[in-house]
């Protein structure tokens, strides 16, 4: 059963509602453009069937979907949490959940993209693409650090190293802002890809066309958290990225 997840943190940030919908709407439109048949047809959070509302993704009906989605104070501190969801034929279930504009300085920020299925498996073109969708989710979001994995890797390399569900780490491909790629090794067994803002992705999967083993996983994070590039921000958080 296919469960990849491409995810990203970053630390304290307030932002705008508009804001916010102006960067998810940017990272939706940049998904389509990865795979079509994959990132079309969002709905709004719900029961996930094909009768949950359908939202347009643009800028004011994102701002929409966002404000009404979160009631309550202290938005500007708790920060915004919304998600969607798509499901097309021949296309693995794919939901994006967010959670922006906080500035608590115990609370990260996130955007996460899961992909789920039963018929679509690890070979399929999108998920052999995941690691440039972990740097697409990067530049929009300019996140602190993120990975690619499968249920097993993370558990393996959660287990391993006695992580939070936060805390920076390699899985397949991981995300290092600009402080974190200034700290890491340049001999991983991977390709390296430079983005926006001095970041960098480091693909053990080189372009989707090798599958590492967790050995290999295990190893990346040893060496990466050796010389510092995974280690967490420091908390009470006083910035977005390390």
């Amino acid at each position: 059963m296919l469960y990849v997840v491409v995810n990203g943190f970053w630390g304290l940030r307030g932002e705008s509602v508009p804001g916010i919908a102006e960067r998810w709407a940017g990272t939706l439109g940049a998904l389509k453009d990865i795979d079509g048949p994959t990132f079309d047809v969002w709905h709004e959070a719900g029961d996930d069937l094909p009768s949950d509302p359908v939202l347009e993704p643009s800028v004011p009906a994102l701002t929409e979907y966002i404000e009404r989605k979160n009631t309550g104070p202290d938005l500007d501190v708790v920060g915004y949490t919304t998600s969607l969801w798509a499901q097309n034929p021949a296309a693995a279930r794919v939901s994006v959940a967010l959670h922006a504009g906080s500035t608590s300085h115990y609370a990260l920020n996130s955007v996460s993209l899961a992909f789920r299925s039963r018929e679509v498996d690890e070979t399929a073109e999108v998920i052999r693409r995941a690691p440039e969708i972990l740097r697409l989710l990067a530049e929009n979001w300019e996140i602190d650090a993120g990975q690619v994995y499968s249920k097993p890797q993370y558990r393996a390399v959660a287990e391993r190293f006695d992580l939070a569900n936060s805390a920076p780490r390699c899985g397949r491909a991981v995300f290092l802002s600009a402080g974190r790629a200034a700290l890491a090794p340049d001999d991983l067994p991977g390709t390296y890809v430079r983005t926006a803002h001095g970041g960098l992705v480091i693909d053990l999967t080189r372009g989707g066309t090798e599958s590492p083993a967790v050995e290999t996983i295990i190893e990346a994070n040893t060496r990466l958290r050796g010389a510092g590039a995974l280690t967490p921000l420091p908390e009470p958080f006083d910035r977005d990225r390390f």
